[in-house]
């Protein structure tokens, strides 16, 4: 055939259309951003408190342990000061131990100054042969230089503890040598157990015995 070729009716031709039920869904739109209630930057995030409970029952046992501390120590102070005063070293008590001793330091009696000077560790001693010496000794140079003595006064008791006190105390003595009496100043230290009342120790303050 001679020309050009024919183009075909475009009425004529109609798409192929796919089955029906096979057309695709149509795409889902994305759906709004929410709005965001702070106009900038999100503030940091806020920390929890910390829980305090654990420490306030902490603090709550140390004032309950305190309390009962101070109970207990009150209690005991009590019984302390009860067995005090049972103990306590009075003028009329000192005045007699110390004559005592020097009674005996008179007289010549050596155990009695040896316990005395032991201070409460006389009757434990087993070899007492080194305490005898010392307190012959100690007598018999008091009675050179004194015939007699007896405490007069007792001037000042210094406590250090319930059961130990220092003593200044006058006695009235007469001479060994000259006659006569002088008053004599000396200081004793005294040890209270029970009933016992101890002179550790004598010092005259004239430097003499």
């Amino acid at each position: 055939m001679a020309g050009p070729f024919p183009y075909p009716d475009s009425s004529s031709q109609q798409p192929m259309m796919p089955p029906s039920g096979l057309y695709p869904p149509p795409p889902q739109g994305y759906p709004g951003q929410v709005p965001s209630p702070y106009p900038g930057a999100l503030p940091p995030p806020v920390p929890y408190p910390k829980r305090r409970r654990p420490l306030k029952w902490i603090g709550l046992a140390v004032l309950a342990v305190a309390v009962i501390g101070a109970v207990v120590a009150g209690l005991l102070l009590v019984g302390r000061d009860d067995g005090a005063s049972d103990a306590a070293l009075t003028p009329d008590r000192a005045r007699s131990a110390i004559q005592d001793y020097v009674n005996a330091l008179t007289d010549g009696d050596d155990e009695t100054i040896a316990r005395n000077a032991s201070c409460g560790l006389f009757d434990e001693i087993k070899d007492r042969q080194a305490d005898m010496a010392l307190a012959n000794l100690a007598s018999d140079a008091f009675r050179r230089q004194y015939k007699s003595a007896e405490v007069s006064s007792i001037d000042r008791i210094v406590t250090w503890s319930p059961n130990q006190a220092q003593v200044l105390f006058t006695m009235q003595v007469e001479a060994a040598r000259t006659p006569g009496g002088a008053e004599r100043q000396a200081v004793a230290q005294i040890l209270t157990q029970g009933d016992d009342v101890l002179v550790c120790s004598y010092l005259p303050r004239t430097g003499q015995f």
